[in-house]
């Protein structure tokens, strides 16, 4: 089974959603806003694929911080900010069989089995 974290007014996480019950793939999602966020999971996913490329930096949450905030960003404040504002996390994220992906495009998807 595949989970997937995201926030439901993500169009890519929507469209994951979308093309994993369209293809009958087993699933499920857990939605940050909802179901928050645990540190273990962060924890996990910091060490999979690491936190700059978990950091969403183009997204509202990240362009509202102070610039002082963004440009002395590393894995400590990295880590704090995430868990605080689940928003500054790349969506969706995946957890397949031990690995983790972050994405939705065809790399991702083809990491995925896709």
């Amino acid at each position: 089974m595949t989970k997937i974290y995201g926030i439901k007014n993500c169009d890519t996480c929507r469209k994951a959603l979308k093309f994993f019950g369209s293809a009958a793939k087993d699933h499920s999602y857990h939605d940050f806003r909802v179901d928050g966020l645990s540190i273990e999971s962060l924890e996990s996913w910091i060490k999979s694929v690491g936190w700059e490329k978990l950091l969403n930096r183009r997204g509202t949450t990240w362009r509202n911080l102070s610039d002082d905030t963004k440009n002395s960003i590393d894995e400590n404040s990295a880590r704090k900010l995430m868990l605080e504002n689940p928003t500054l996390i790349k969506r969706p994220v995946f957890e397949q069989e031990g690995k983790v992906v972050v994405g939705f495009t065809k790399i991702e998807q083809a990491l995925l089995g896709l």
